[in-house]
């Protein structure tokens, strides 16, 4: 069992306080939804807690099984077993996807015996053409084929909590269906643990939440299950904008 624990997190971008006290614990084979309006600091959230430049951390812990994420640098937090995947995929030139992976794992793991094979067999699940694999990372991809590489990399790596940064974003129906179902299974597969940031429910068909946290002005101000993702559906963030 791992457990994610974000503790009266408070964080800044140069002079702006953005996050104001945030409170989650996050375990193995759970679905945290964290939603809110634009603004609201979700997309702080996730930068904070893989250690982003630029985020300053004024207040509050980030500890993964005990121990003190915020004291690793970025690198060290992912051989840990945090993993971002990102809402805007970076571009890479001149550096292959499957040679990234191969490190990867190494630095975690150790290497796969057959990374070619369980490369392949993933990109099959999730509608990536391997040849995209043996490429410059993200360079020339379509915004579908950039999620479908995040995904892709998720599925390889294993790690023990994935931090989704809308990954919906982008995405038309049959690639969201494809990449957000791979999560969902990665929680039965791998145990993985989920904290996953969005605007809306629709993902919400293949990746089940078993909680819902609604973000507004930098703080929580509601929790719930599945149906308050459904009532934000229905009725829009009005009612906590102001909260």
């Amino acid at each position: 069992m791992t457990t994610l624990e974000i503790r009266d997190l408070q964080v800044s971008v140069g002079d702006t306080q953005i996050l104001n006290g945030i409170t989650l614990t996050i375990k193995s084979g759970e679905v945290h939804a964290v939603m809110g309006p634009n603004g609201a600091g979700k997309s702080t959230l996730s930068a904070a807690i893989m250690g982003k430049p630029g985020y300053t951390i004024t207040g509050g812990q980030v500890l993964l099984d005990g121990k003190d994420v915020l004291a690793m640098a970025t690198w060290e937090r992912a051989v840990a077993g945090l993993h971002l995947v990102m809402q805007y995929p970076t571009e890479v030139p001149g550096v292959k996807l499957d040679d990234v992976l191969s490190e990867a794992l190494k630095a975690r793991r150790g290497s796969l015996p057959d990374l070619t094979k369980t490369i392949a067999t993933e990109a099959a699940r999730i509608g990536f053409d391997t040849e995209l694999v043996h490429r410059a990372i993200n360079v020339d991809f379509s915004g579908g084929e950039k999620k479908r590489n995040e995904t892709l990399q998720l599925a390889v790596l294993q790690p023990r909590i994935a931090i989704i940064d809308e990954l919906d974003s982008g995405l038309d129906i049959d690639a969201l269906r494809d990449c957000a179902q791979r999560v969902e299974d990665a929680t039965k597969e791998s145990d993985l643990g989920v904290l996953v940031i969005t605007h809306y429910s629709r993902m919400f068909e293949q990746l089940k939440p078993d909680f819902v946290h609604i973000l507004a002005k930098g703080r929580i101000v509601k929790s719930g299950g599945p149906e308050l993702a459904d009532d934000l559906e229905r009725n829009g963030y009005t009612a906590y904008a102001s909260a």
